[in-house]
């Protein structure tokens, strides 16, 4: 790998630890990018703590591009990071499986016994989403449309297109700039091969190689 490789934070998500990342960073790396995990705390800590650190850590890695790849709620830590990005270096962001528009099945959880603690302070960020994207960076989403998982059980994701967990349509926000479905779970995601060349490609061109 040139020093002047491509650099990417990759960020988990809700219950998550960096190490769920390792499939999809040794993918990152063989493609010539250099790769970082961002570990937080994701239902201790209040998602502003998460932030702050994000924005310190992609100006501590120098000049010249610094994508961010996130998986569900580390997407949209991501983009509330790079939402007023004008001393950041500049980069694309990857969504995976990230309810941008929130999440039904948090929103269910919040309405049983012990919702509020597995969620956590991030419990209002997963319910509500964001409204819209107005961020200066190209913005990509790829969702999974394979249903396996517990989200159908605590909300109504299972009436449409799901990954187990986020219903195709919350990963849909106005403003970004590409959204594309595979067939994956959404812990899938992060160890899907094809999910791994459909971030280099946004990485890269600021779209999907789709057929």
């Amino acid at each position: 790998m040139t020093d002047n490789a491509p650099r990417v934070i990759l960020l988990h998500g809700l219950w998550m630890r960096g190490f769920a990342l390792a499939m999809l960073q040794r993918r990152l790396r063989d493609a010539e990018f250099d790769v970082y995990r961002f570990e937080y705390m994701s239902v201790a800590a209040p998602p502003e703590q998460a932030i702050a650190r994000l924005r310190k850590r992609m100006k501590a890695l120098g000049d010249g591009p610094v994508h961010l790849v996130g998986h569900s709620l580390g997407g949209i830590l991501g983009l509330l990071a790079c939402r007023d990005d004008d001393d950041l270096p500049p980069g694309r962001i990857v969504c995976l499986g990230s309810p941008l528009a929130g999440s039904a099945a948090a929103r269910g959880l919040t309405g049983h016994w012990g919702g509020d603690m597995l969620l956590g302070r991030s419990r209002e960020l997963l319910a509500h989403g964001l409204e819209r994207w107005d961020g200066g960076r190209e913005v990509g989403m790829i969702a999974g449309r394979m249903p396996v998982g517990l989200g159908a059980f605590v909300s109504d994701i299972a009436n449409g297109e799901h990954d187990g967990s986020v219903a195709v349509s919350e990963t849909q926000l106005p403003g970004i700039a590409a959204h594309c479905t595979l067939e994956t779970s959404h812990t899938g995601l992060l160890v899907s091969a094809d999910v791994a060349r459909q971030v280099v490609s946004f990485l890269r061109s600021g779209r999907f190689e789709l057929p």
